[in-house]
């Protein structure tokens, strides 16, 4: 019996390699047994986001990461505790059926309830022309994170001047500042704001805050995008032509 047993739970396991790449989770790990000091407000689980209703295929609100951009986002947190933060993640791996429902959101013009909040500078027919919404997301390849600075002596967020999330060049990196010539990675605050088309502004102390974050995490090996100031992707991620279809759930 114990061999028809061990016989059994072979068989099932070699059933369960069989399935297709892209539905594979086995090199993903749980984000926060890996950084154990971050926050989770994983926004597409609950209604708090552009769409403005529950994402499909977020069915528990947790975060997912290769185990690769896991270790590098735990020593990017490693060294900004004793400074006096944690991260606080707003969502990581995000499986194709999510973009999916981004795009159907994005297509149904007439949609409007969450303008006010994230994109009331811009009419919702843009999207895809400007590339808020697109077919595929590097966060499918599950080497992304977006996230933001929690300050612990506060017990509050960090004020980077603008909301996850935001469709505008207000989101950008590089708003109210310009990247050094001698050195891209870097950026330095100009106080020049007029790429907002409704004269918003940041201040230097959000911005500063904002070049905090994107210090750390290019220190730490990932590559920072020009349109998000939260968005963050691993250099050399493990999966880069992989777009994975399985759930976001504890595994």
């Amino acid at each position: 019996m114990r061999r028809f047993s061990i016989l059994f739970a072979l068989a099932f396991s070699l059933i369960g390699c069989n399935c297709p790449p892209e539905a594979d989770s086995r090199g993903f790990v749980n984000l926060c047994d890996a950084v154990p000091d971050a926050i989770l407000e994983i926004r597409y689980f609950g209604t708090y986001n552009f769409v403005g209703t529950r994402i499909d295929g977020y069915l528990e609100p947790t975060a997912l990461l290769t185990a690769e951009a896991a270790k590098a986002l735990r020593e990017a947190s490693d060294e900004l505790v004793p400074m006096g933060y944690r991260f606080k993640i707003y969502d990581a791996y995000r499986p194709q059926k999510a973009v999916d429902h981004f795009v159907r959101w994005a297509a149904a013009v007439d949609d409007t309830l969450t303008k006010y909040c994230f994109y009331p500078d811009l009419d919702k027919s843009v999207l895809f022309d400007q590339e808020y919404i697109m077919e595929k997301s590097g966060h499918t390849r599950g080497s992304t994170v977006d996230l933001t600075l929690f300050d612990m002596a506060t017990g509050k967020e960090v004020d980077m001047g603008g909301t996850f999330d935001w469709f505008g060049p207000e989101s950008h990196p590089d708003f109210c500042g310009a990247y050094d010539p001698a050195d891209p990675r870097l950026i330095s605050y100009t106080g020049d704001c007029s790429s907002s088309p409704t004269g918003r502004s940041i201040t230097p102390e959000q911005f500063a805050n904002r070049m905090l974050l994107r210090s750390v995490m290019l220190r730490h090996g990932f590559r920072a995008l020009d349109s998000e100031w939260w968005h963050f992707t691993l250099e050399g991620e493990p999966y880069p032509d992989t777009y994975f279809t399985f759930p976001v759930k504890k595994i």
